[in-house]
């Protein structure tokens, strides 16, 4: 099996959704919102891709400043492909994007907690989530 690995190579919203569709994170992004993934896929300013015979089977999709902070906001691979180190080395070509003092951060879903575990990361307490329904509350 020959991966090609791409730094920041356009990947179309199709290919995209179609992956996340093929992945365990097809259920937990808003695949039906075209104008959401595109815009998902426009805005990342690191996306590591793996590609098979030209067909797109993994993506790490982050937002980074290089430096200090790095959240890697989707990690997926095609489950036809999964457990083949695909994953694992998205995550290695990404940190090598990013300057030594810069963490990767992300949220896992519950079923992959030993997987990141098993990678090497540490389980953070202190993450918050605010859903766009809410609204900051200022009368504190």
């Amino acid at each position: 099996m020959n991966v090609e690995y791409k730094v920041n190579s356009p990947i179309l919203a199709s290919q995209f959704i179609d992956l996340l569709e093929k992945s365990m994170l097809g259920k937990r992004r808003p695949v039906e919102d075209l104008t959401c993934i595109e815009g998902m896929v426009k805005n990342s300013n690191l996306m590591v891709s793996a590609w098979i015979d030209g067909k797109l089977v993994g993506i790490a999709r982050s937002m980074t400043d290089f430096h200090y902070a790095c959240y890697l906001s989707d990690l997926a691979v095609d489950k036809a492909y999964q457990n083949k180190g695909i994953g694992k080395m998205l995550q290695v070509i990404t940190q090598e994007q990013l300057e030594p003092k810069c963490k990767l951060i992300l949220i896992a879903s519950p079923k992959a907690n030993s997987y990141y575990a098993k990678a090497g990361y540490e389980n953070n307490l202190r993450c918050w989530v605010l859903e766009r329904s809410k609204h900051i509350t200022t009368n504190t």
